[in-house]
């Protein structure tokens, strides 16, 4: 006896065919039983959803090859995936939509077996970071993020500086109120020298402060690398916050050479 699948119209066909009905209504017979099907309504999803990868935009793609022990160990305070260590090869990016990220983090993460450490899913930019011992491996995800989303390294948004300065000698009073606010660095000490940064968009800020602290012994205060402005305190000694502050604006210069 031959098998028959009943559909809501009481029309008879073999269980070998199949009937879709599209959203306008249109008829679509499949011979083919494990056939992956679309329905109009589905296509035109489909369609939409694929076109929103051209759509977006990368802000932020900073390549940090060797984290430093301060930076390291401040991420990793603020860290909600796997904690860096020292030494760590780093890869920021953040793009805008917000939701985009998790579009990136997908793509990341099936290239290579690169680490999460941190996703952060705002309203109008999403930003990730991604470990590795090895340089090779987190710059690989790197390029096949670049790759999908049909973009390259030199579409990054140019870094601006919208604030520095260093301030020395500074007062009991100002140390107190700085280490009493949200930070998860160190704490800064009456008579230390200050140096402050202040980046558009945010995630440049993790270029200066490695780059800094390869080339000073200073301490990192506070490093703020999330939102419509990235933050940068360093303290210590007027000499070395001197010749960080110099380090830091040079990182800041070479991403804008490189575009």
């Amino acid at each position: 006896m031959t098998r028959f699948a009943t559909f809501e119209n009481n029309g008879r066909r073999p269980v070998g065919s199949l009937k879709i009905t599209g959203a306008e209504g249109e008829q679509i017979e499949i011979n083919k039983a494990n056939s992956l099907i679309t329905t109009d309504s589905e296509q035109s999803l489909v369609t939409r959803q694929a076109s929103h990868v051209k759509e977006i935009e990368l802000r932020t793609y900073v390549f940090l090859d060797s984290l430093q022990p301060q930076l390291a160990a401040y991420m990793g305070t603020a860290s909600s995936g796997f904690l860096p260590i020292p030494g760590d090869a780093c890869l920021w990016m953040e793009v805008s939509p917000g939701m985009a990220v998790h579009r990136v983090t997908d793509i990341a993460l099936k290239a290579s077996n690169v680490r999460l450490g941190q996703m952060i899913v705002e309203r109008a930019f999403g930003s990730l970071a991604l470990y590795h011992r090895d340089q090779s491996t987190v710059l690989h995800s790197g390029d096949v993020v670049l790759d999908a989303i049909r973009s390259k390294i030199e579409r990054r948004t140019t870094p601006e500086v919208t604030w520095t300065e260093v301030i020395r000698a500074i007062t009991p009073d100002h140390a107190v109120l700085i280490n009493r606010q949200n930070r998860r660095g160190s704490m800064i000490q009456s008579g230390m020298s200050m140096f402050i940064l202040e980046t558009e968009p945010a995630g440049y800020v993790l270029k200066a402060a490695n780059e800094a602290e390869k080339a000073s012994n200073i301490t990192i205060v506070d490093v703020k690398a999330v939102g419509a402005f990235g933050r940068l305190t360093l303290a210590g000694r007027e000499g070395d916050v001197e010749e960080a502050s110099a380090a830091a604006m040079r990182a800041i210069e070479e991403i804008n050479r490189n575009r």
